[in-house]
């Protein structure tokens, strides 16, 4: 139980960190800091592009290029002896891990349960997974997180407001639905859609498919009667470091949790306890920011969904409970030469680096003037309100690549209620069973390009963008409400900007 391991018993509250303690910071001057207030205003003038908007990474953005690649080139203000550490980190996030024993000693370790067998079997192309489309695909890119609601039953009283769930008793946080020799999955994933026709204004209509999600051959008994599930696809991959150098400072200040100003967005952050610093910071990561820094998720990532141990998740079984008996006994790649790990300290880190450092690709057409157009519709629309165009890093000591840069992500990095139809009913952290981080729009235009297909949300339902858009709700069903009434030439004009990040 990885959330849980050494507060049993606690008496008292963790510190609760305000800033950045996974970042080594230069204060900012008062002079930068008008300059950061100057360049992050909001456009008024929507007849041309903004300043850097073309350079949605600063000095780190890509060039755009017209292949699958477009989202696996490393950071564009690298050094050369950063390069080779990002082609090494590159090397480990597509290794293909095999079961133990194993006479490749260095890649051994795999489960005994598991989702995928490398890092790029979820992130294919470092872009966003999509779920099985029932043409042979059993990839590893949509898993199902699974957990029951939290009690004080352990001790964890103090903390209890940011551990919202325990991981379900037999199944643990995640479902395996694949094994090692000898191992029997945990379940099959079915899902079936629904039609669901929405009419807009001009005589069009778009139609979404509403998921309805199926464990079936449970192989370790019946889940926990309060067990709460939510699916979740590999989100992509590019900027992740920038996020991470984002003052946590400048993202709370959009922060609004009682809608002081009644315009009906109530953003909050997603407080969390780190397991890295052992104490409670700002999430940033995953679909509702339950994690606080890319080494965390990466950590997780190697616990979860390929049962490979590191410093920050030790269990060498992975996800195995204490009703797994065979898992738990089975062998593992633990080696004394890497301090009983599967996955040492330096390999994680090097794949931290990488996925810190996968660059952001340039706009493209950001001056055309429907992508203009596009632009003020999602100004006036009120899109900006939890998709908040652009943040300026910290100035740090130790990674150049993200240290004061002027971004565009189009995110506030907090959690907003997005209604009933997106809600998976299951809370993380502080984080709601109705309320998902506002996503990153940087790229997403290319998403096609880069995964062979169109798949948004945190469930891959939506297949293009406009249907991400018309499954919005709660905070959001003002805004969607404009673009389903708006004339057709701006909904057009909306989507091509969009498709322009």
């Amino acid at each position: 139980m990885l959330a849980l391991a050494g507060t049993a018993g606690l008496a008292a509250p963790l510190a609760q960190s305000v800033g950045d303690p996974h970042l080594r910071t230069i204060p900012r001057t008062l002079e930068e800091v008008g300059r950061v207030a100057a360049v992050t205003v909001p456009p008024s003038d929507f007849s041309t592009s903004d300043r850097y908007e073309g350079m949605p990474a600063g000095a780190a953005t890509v060039r755009a290029r017209g292949t699958a690649d477009a989202f696996s080139q490393p950071s564009g203000n690298m050094s050369f002896e950063g390069e080779l550490d990002f082609k090494v980190g590159n090397g480990l996030f597509r290794k293909t891990w095999v079961s133990s024993p194993s006479s490749t000693q260095a890649s051994d370790g795999l489960g005994p349960l598991f989702n995928a067998r490398s890092c790029q079997g979820c992130h294919v192309k470092d872009g966003r997974g999509h779920p099985p489309d029932g043409l042979g695909d059993d990839s590893g890119a949509l898993i199902l997180r699974v957990s029951i609601p939290s009690t004080d039953e352990e001790g964890a009283g103090a903390i209890r407001e940011y551990l919202a769930s325990w991981p379900e008793p037999t199944y643990g946080s995640q479902i395996q639905t694949r094994g090692v020799a000898g191992q029997v999955p945990e379940a099959k994933l079915a899902i079936t859609y629904e039609d669901v026709e929405v009419r807009l204004s001009d005589g069009q209509s778009a139609f979404l498919r509403r998921p309805t999600y199926e464990l079936q051959d449970l192989a370790y008994g019946p889940l926990h009667p309060d067990a709460m599930l939510s699916p979740r696809i590999a989100p992509q991959m590019i900027g992740l470091g920038l996020l991470e150098a984002i003052p946590a400072s400048d993202i709370l200040a959009h922060a609004d949790e009682d809608d002081a100003d009644k315009d009906g967005i109530s953003g909050r952050p997603n407080m969390i306890l780190s397991p890295e610093f052992g104490e409670i910071t700002l999430g940033r990561f995953g679909h509702k920011a339950g994690t606080a820094t890319i080494r965390e998720q990466s950590a997780a990532a190697f616990a979860g969904d390929m049962g490979l141990s590191t410093s920050l998740n030790a269990a060498a079984f992975g996800e195995c409970t204490e009703v797994q008996l065979a898992c738990r006994s089975a062998p593992d790649g633990g080696d004394a030469s890497r301090g009983g790990l599967e996955v040492d300290d330096e390999s994680l880190d090097l794949v931290a680096f990488y996925a810190r450092n996968l660059g952001v690709p340039a706009r493209r057409d950001e001056s055309d003037p429907e992508v203009l157009r596009g632009k003020q519709v999602f100004h006036e629309t009120g899109c900006p309100a939890c998709h908040q165009p652009s943040f300026v890093t910290h100035r740090l000591e130790n990674r150049p690549e993200q240290s004061f840069q002027l971004i565009w992500p189009y995110t506030d990095m907090l959690l907003h209620d997005m209604g009933d139809g997106l809600a998976d009913h299951r809370p993380e952290g502080q984080a709601s069973g109705t309320e998902w981080r506002t996503a990153p729009l940087w790229g997403v235009g290319l998403t096609e390009q880069v995964s062979g297909r169109a798949t948004f949300l945190h469930d891959g339902r939506a297949r293009s963008l406009l249907e991400a858009i018309l499954w919005h709700g709660g905070e959001a069903q003002a805004p969607r409400d404009r673009v389903v009434t708006m004339p057709r030439a701006d909904r057009e004009a909306l989507i091509r900007f969009l498709e322009s990040l």
